[in-house]
């Protein structure tokens, strides 16, 4: 089966987008990069939510957004190019304080059929998981410590029914874990 979508996911602090950053360039023709929609909503659109009922107004978005989004790029695909998702659409799932099936319920959506929309997943541990920092992450990811290894963990139990679930461990040398996750989407996208 021919990879046309690869979602690239994890918790916070996990460096998905340094390594779909680093697949982007090395691959700068068969790539088509779709950037992570949550970042781009809290840097430009939402505040931080500050409960429950402002998360789910921003999940319902971020689901929404990528859901169009990633039409709008496949659309756009060449014959030998592969959509590069920062995250996907059953990510919202881990940020979810019902969890995965409320979820997906209230997104009026079925798990399944969700993760199906992906040929191949890349999830990446959160470094917190590894008891190292993710301070230095992402600017508009407030998480802390046990939070971003809870969000882990619910992001990891969502995408691991995929039948294409290639999990990278976090690595106390972030090196390491870029040429392992690097090398992981090579082989999905040069088989």
């Amino acid at each position: 089966m021919a990879i046309r979508r690869i979602a690239v996911t994890g918790g916070p602090g996990a460096g998905k987008t340094t390594i779909w950053r680093a697949v982007t360039d090395a691959y700068e023709q068969r790539i088509v990069a779709l950037p992570e929609v949550a970042t781009l909503l809290l840097t430009h659109v939402f505040p931080q939510p500050r409960d429950e009922a402002e998360r789910h107004a921003l999940q319902r978005s971020i689901f929404a957004v990528q859901q169009n989004l990633e039409a709008l790029y496949a659309a756009r695909l060449g014959a030998d190019q592969v959509l590069l998702c920062d995250r996907g659409t059953p990510d919202g799932a881990g940020y979810w304080p019902a969890g995965p099936d409320a979820f997906f319920a209230a997104m009026d959506a079925e798990w399944d059929t969700e993760l199906a929309r992906y040929d191949a997943v890349l999830f990446l541990e959160t470094a917190a998981a590894g008891g190292l920092s993710i301070a230095d992450g992402n600017a508009v990811r407030l998480e802390d410590h046990a939070a971003a290894i809870a969000i882990d963990r619910n992001i990891h139990a969502v995408w691991s029914r995929h039948p294409r679930f290639h999990h990278v461990a976090h690595e106390h040398d972030f090196s390491v874990k870029v040429a392992r996750g690097l090398s992981a989407l090579a082989a999905l996208l040069d088989p």
